[in-house]
């Protein structure tokens, strides 16, 4: 949910908001046809929606300051000694890192490590250019201090793979985590990121305001990134609330950040909203905000279920040694997952030949 939008909801009069959008068939992309390859599968090969054989951390905070961290962290790790891929994740407006610990520590059992920056409170709401700054930063403290966290708050023998770095945020968050790949910090970033990963991201309050540094083109194919990506979206986001703006709207979520990726998979949850990712309990602010946007009736349980499993299919294809098995599976046969998806893709998301599957 964007700050501007926050602001609007504050002081707006109900019902003096008029909402445009399309139909549920306009922005729902088709069904990706199963392949060959992959249509045989059944839910008892797929393993992704379910919690991992990892032992996980409770999650672990990090003070601005300690171990020289540029902003308050929350890091999740597995306890079992071994190199693990690491995802930066970049929560969203009004919203907690904390309130997303149920998801990251469902990531995190399939053999992660989750680092996630606090980035504002109330008493703190940077602009977006500065929180793209502050995300450069903590991406940039990961080389000369994780693992120091690491080996005091987990054990030795615990290491996060810098070669396996990903990105992933929520909402305006998902915006950032753009942002960074595409280049649009001052700050120079100095590791390099393999993945990203948009959830529900959004840019702004409608095509007109949009929060700055501008991302979206609104030209087709326009991000030049060279790494994979993909795009996790929800069908309820779009839709309003009573009288109020939808969290997710048109033109500016999932749907046009991944029309404008030349090459990306999407996914899209159908029958859920843009906060039900989050735990089933949150701070104050955060329950606000839930209550502003748009839910289904499933249970949150469900949605993260759904989320991490994807996320882990996709960073597994990357990452891991399975070539993708079961990223592939999902995209050919969505009806594997925990509740309704509609799935597209262009391009071979950036897979390497070695491992690429067609479907």
């Amino acid at each position: 949910m964007d700050a501007t939008l926050w602001v609007k909801l504050i002081v707006s009069i109900p019902g003096v908001l008029a909402i445009l959008y399309y139909s549920e068939a306009q922005i729902l992309p088709n069904f990706l046809e199963s392949s060959t390859s992959h249509k045989n599968y059944n839910s008892e090969d797929i393993t992704i929606f379910e919690n991992g054989k990892f032992e996980v951390t409770k999650p672990i905070e990090v003070e601005k300051s300690k171990f020289s961290a540029p902003e308050p962290l929350l890091v999740v790790s597995p306890y079992q000694p071994g190199l693990y891929p690491i995802l930066l994740f970049v929560h969203g407006t009004l919203i907690s890192n904390e309130d997303y610990s149920d998801l990251f520590q469902r990531i995190v059992s399939h053999g992660f490590i989750v680092v996630a920056p606090k980035l504002f409170s109330i008493f703190n709401f940077p602009s977006e250019e500065d929180e793209i700054e502050m995300v450069v930063s903590v991406a940039n403290w990961l080389p000369s201090n994780l693992q120091d966290v690491l080996h005091e708050r987990v054990g030795e023998g615990v290491e996060g793979d810098l070669n396996k770095l990903a990105i992933s945020g929520h909402s305006r968050g998902g915006k950032s985590a753009f942002g960074v790949t595409l280049g649009l910090s001052k700050t120079k970033l100095t590791v390099n990121i393999s993945a990203l990963i948009g959830v529900d991201p959004v840019a702004g309050s409608n095509k007109n305001d949009r929060t700055q540094p501008h991302v979206l083109t609104y030209v087709p194919n326009s991000f030049n990134l060279s790494i994979p990506v993909t795009i996790i979206g929800t069908g309820l986001g779009n839709q309003t609330n009573f009288l109020l703006p939808p969290c997710a709207p048109n033109y500016v979520n999932h749907q046009e950040f991944y029309v404008e990726c030349k090459e990306s998979s999407h996914f899209v949850i159908l029958k859920y909203g843009h906060m039900q990712m989050l735990n089933d309990y949150v701070d104050p602010i955060a329950s606000y905000v839930s209550l502003v946007c748009e839910s289904g009736d499933g249970l949150k349980s469900t949605m993260r279920r759904t989320v991490s499993g994807i996320m882990v299919a996709f960073l597994d294809a990357y990452f891991g040694d399975d070539g993708g098995r079961q990223y592939f599976a999902i995209l050919a046969n969505p009806s594997l997952t925990p509740t309704r998806v509609y799935v597209e893709k262009k391009g071979n998301f950036g897979l390497p030949r070695n491992h690429y599957a067609q479907v």
